[in-house]
């Protein structure tokens, strides 16, 4: 594993968990927030995944769907908590962060090919 490699990857996990344990947590600590619900979930799942494709670059066919499965879990571990609930429009708006970040992906890949 080379170190560019690992910058990412660790990069991906720790934004990968910061997410989890702010979804899962009964009272989120006061934060920066866009000042809208659904904004909060495409932003952090757009980061993701600009990291998870950069981590992962020859196996975004898994790295995609398994951010999207990755939101789906979430959603149904906060259907579990007392505090959260589960909302079909936040899964849908990390599906929109997900496929935002990867297009972002392939902008700045196509920018960088094109110099």
């Amino acid at each position: 594993m080379n170190m560019r490699f690992s910058v990412w990857l660790w990069a991906f996990i720790a934004c990968a968990l910061a997410v989890l344990v702010l979804a899962l947590v009964p009272s989120p600590p006061p934060m920066i927030t866009t000042g809208w619900d659904k904004s909060n979930h495409l932003l952090p799942f757009g980061v993701i995944t600009c990291l998870g494709c950069k981590a992962f670059p020859q196996r975004l066919t898994i790295v995609l769907p398994g951010l999207l499965a990755y939101g789906a879990l979430i959603e149904i571990m906060q259907s579990l908590t007392p505090k959260r609930s589960a909302e079909w429009l936040d899964l849908f708006a990390d599906c929109l962060g997900i496929l935002l970040g990867w297009m972002l992906i392939r902008l700045l890949a196509n920018n960088r090919h094109r110099k």
